[in-house]
């Protein structure tokens, strides 16, 4: 019997719903439900109590992704999906995800064209998805899609990189397109929310958004950044001293300091590639 698992925060007014259609479905007898109260203090925790899920509390709001860590540890199946809590995904996906793992290392659900979005995130998420893109070198699927599944081991060996916060989706993708691994995509619509507001306000967490590209470049590709930073800054330096030599006879300085900065960005970048790597590949 492979998991689901479901993290939620101050869902009273949702949750039940797609705990009514799991029933439905009668998934219940086919998956282990495993579900996350994040330190909710709205009765979301007595709501989910009624159902026969497994239900684990946190005495403290920790954040998205430290909720589906404690789910994926605690999770006794081989597969592993994890959904939204706050109506927008369809359980009847479920069994279709956990199909498709049988042939490849990560499923996501892709959000079709049709399906709620967000308008003040569209922006952040498309600088992310440039970033994303340069730094594994090819096209992402659905990278910030929360519907997605996995094979428990590889993703329990991943869990040290996954933050605790909302970016746990995207690192996922960068990281399973980074290592290698087979990703299939199935489309999905999307609603609403329903209930509260999102969490995610775009102004306050604008500082977040930006360093989360930082650590996406520094985890997974330091070098696409430091290498043709530390070529334009040494090509600086050397040409301003080449000019400085010929017309007042002379290597300037500023020529001089920033032909070595070059330099040292270039070995820094290497030693950052090195820690990178040794990060990703430590279980």
């Amino acid at each position: 019997m492979n998991s689901v698992i479901v993290p939620v925060y101050n869902e009273k007014d949702a949750v039940s719903i797609s705990l009514d259609k799991i029933r439905e479905l009668k998934l219940y007898e086919k998956f282990e439900f495993i579900y996350i109260d994040d330190g909710s203090d709205d009765g979301t925790h007595d709501v989910i109590s009624q159902y026969p899920v497994k239900l684990i509390r946190h005495t403290a709001n920790k954040g998205y992704g430290a909720a589906l860590k404690t789910g994926i540890r605690h999770a006794t199946g081989e597969r592993v999906i994890i959904m939204d809590g706050d109506g927008q995904h369809d359980p009847s996906y479920i069994e279709k995800i956990d199909s498709l793992l049988e042939d490849y290392d990560m499923v996501i659900g892709e959000r079709s064209p049709g399906s709620f979005q967000v308008k003040k995130r569209k922006a952040g998420k498309k600088i992310i998805r440039k970033i994303g893109e340069y730094l594994i070198e090819q096209k992402l699927p659905d990278y910030n899609s929360g519907y997605r599944g996995f094979h428990t081991s590889q993703i329990r060996s991943m869990l040290h990189i996954m933050p605790n916060g909302f970016s746990f989706s995207t690192t996922s993708t960068l990281a399973y397109l980074k290592e290698g691994y087979n990703i299939s995509t199935i489309p999905i619509d999307v609603a609403a929310r329903i209930g509260r507001k999102s969490n995610v306000r775009p102004v306050k967490d604008g500082t977040k958004t930006m360093m989360l590209i930082f650590r996406i470049i520094m985890l997974f590709n330091p070098m696409k950044v430091f290498l043709p930073a530390s070529i334009s800054i040494f090509l600086l330096g050397f040409g301003f001293g080449i000019y400085g030599y010929i017309v007042f006879d002379r290597f300037s300085n500023g020529a001089m300091l920033l032909t070595v900065l070059g330099m040292f960005l270039f070995f820094i970048g290497l030693l950052a590639d090195q820690i990178a790597i040794m990060n990703r590949k430590k279980s």
